[in-house]
């Protein structure tokens, strides 16, 4: 089974299984279409995160494929230039991107089938074209009008219009997408199982196009990069172990919000306080999880500290009947795609990719595809903070991969695309599942709500009027959002006792359950 918010994307994975490949395989060759088919929200130049299930070791292993900061750059250096923050667009933001590393690692430590063989999907989509969908299409003009009056004709972004547009224009839905410089790059990727990209011929061409416009990515820089197999990190909420990748990303987060939440009852009739609660735990874990949490190598705090039941605690005490304004605690005193795979086999990925914010940087090396991520547009220039931009660091990452164990045995994988909302979304999934007993579909249907800061809550249209009233007669403030797109996008794949996949993807994308 295969669940992605691209249909194309799901088949070309699930078409990898019939030939041969596991799960790992299937996961490497739908995120390798997801560059070719919804460029909108990632890329050739994105990062990568997964958590991979292997049914024979009985073992949840995690990749961290996010990049680091150019050794080029510095806070310093970005103040000098009288700048407050790191700008969304351009050469500044752009890292070292992660995903083709994070692609290779996985083909060679549990893959089936080479490389090249698992590109080939994506190269053909690209090559031969595609019928863009109506989503994307959506996203590609939004981007467009957007683009526009910022890029001009500034030389680092000739190569996003020269790639994404075309006379002037974004694709309609239907309308045919073809990218032959995409296809030769995954190509060659997988021909070198991805060694161009950081020290061959790729390279030299990223770094040529970053010299000649001003950017600070060098050839050293993709050189010293490898994808790291990182250690998953579990709370157990109300008998279930959920898993995510420890930081830099902040699925940590997730796992706070559910470790204050777990002391609560929530799963009665009264769904208004149950939504409140849900809101105040998020609240608090974010509050720590966006002060603490960036490179390991900086934090302040452990993962095991912010993990600990005790300090959960300590925060689950702060909750009332009220909305309260957030700060961060002392533990010491106690643009993105998603996608899941399952095989035959029991093996199960978890997998996410993202250039962070839509198309990313703007930045495309002309003639390769290659979209480059602004993910060090989280980081911050304050220098007493522990995200602050430094030569090799790695920022506070979003994007966060998800995982269900019960007793020792795979439950499976599931994530929520977008942002900032993606613990949220975490957290709400796995409250369904759990605490409501929803199938996996209905936990992915069901109304979600997004705390955005301070009292501030937004909600989808559909979202119940009952709850809504009660969450203001709290002192939450309530804004209804028209747009759904911020509210995340997600998949899940469970396997029953009966040893039957149980699939589910999103009714906010062009999403499919790809089955064999």
């Amino acid at each position: 089974m295969v669940c992605t918010a691209q249909p194309l994307a799901a088949q070309a994975g699930l078409d990898i299984i019939k030939a041969g490949g596991n799960a790992v395989d299937a996961a490497i060759a739908t995120a390798a279409c997801l560059t070719v088919v919804e460029p909108t929200a990632n890329g050739i130049g994105s990062d990568c995160f997964a958590l991979v299930w292997m049914k024979d070791e009985n073992k949840l292993f995690g990749l961290n494929g996010s990049g680091p900061a150019p050794m080029g750059i510095s806070a310093e250096a970005l103040r000098e230039q009288g700048l407050k923050e790191v700008p969304m667009y351009g050469w500044t933001p752009v890292n070292v991107p992660g995903t083709p590393s994070g692609w290779a690692e996985l083909s060679k430590r549990f893959g089936k089938l080479p490389l090249s063989q698992v590109l080939e999907p994506a190269a053909r989509y690209a090559e031969e074209g595609h019928a863009v969908a109506p989503t994307v299409s959506y996203a590609w003009k939004g981007a467009l009008q957007k683009f526009t009056p910022i890029f001009g004709d500034q030389p680092c972004h000739k190569g996003w219009f020269g790639t994404f547009i075309k006379d002037g224009k974004a694709p309609e839905p239907g309308d045919v997408f073809v990218s032959q410089g995409h296809a030769d790059t995954l190509r060659e990727i997988g021909r070198t199982n991805a060694e161009s990209f950081y020290r061959g011929a790729l390279a030299d061409k990223i770094d040529a196009f970053s010299r000649e416009t001003g950017g600070y990515l060098r050839k050293s820089d993709l050189e010293a990069y490898r994808a790291e197999w990182v250690e998953p990190i579990t709370t157990n909420y109300k008998g279930y172990d959920v898993w995510e990748i420890p930081p830099n990303g902040h699925g940590i987060v997730a796992l706070m919000a559910l470790n204050i939440l777990e002391g609560m009852d929530i799963s009665g009739y009264d769904r208004g306080d149950a939504t409140h609660k849900m809101i105040e735990a998020m609240k608090l874990a974010f509050v720590d999880g966006m002060h603490y949490v960036t490179d390991p190598r900086y934090m302040g705090v452990t993962p095991a500290e912010l993990l600990s039941k005790e300090y959960a605690a300590k925060r689950r005490e702060l909750i009332s009947d009220t909305a309260l304004l957030p700060e961060h605690g002392d533990p010491h005193c106690g643009g993105t795609v998603y996608l899941c795979t399952a095989d035959g086999e029991g093996n199960m990925v978890s997998y996410i990719q993202s250039n962070y914010r839509g198309f990313g940087s703007g930045v495309v090396v002309p003639g390769t595809g290659i979209a480059l991520n602004d993910r060090g547009n989280n980081f911050t220039l304050d220098e007493n903070h522990f995200n602050c931009l430094a030569p090799g660091k790695k920022p506070y990452h979003t994007i966060i991969p998800g995982f269900l164990t019960k007793d020792g045995k795979a439950v499976g994988p599931f994530g929520v695309m977008g942002g900032f909302m993606q613990p949220q979304g975490h957290l709400q999934v796995v409250t369904d599942t759990v605490d409501f007993l929803m199938n996996p579909q209905d936990a992915l249907d069901a109304p979600r709500w997004q705390w955005v800061g301070g009292k501030e809550i937004h909600v989808e249209q559909n979202f119940p009027e009952a709850i809504t009233k009660e969450l203001i007669r709290r002192g939450h403030d309530v804004k209804v959002q028209a747009e759904e797109t911020s509210f995340g996008r997600g998949e899940i794949i469970w396997r029953n006792d009966e040893g039957v996949l149980v699939g589910a993807t999103e009714p906010r994308a062009d999403g499919v359950v790809a089955a064999w």
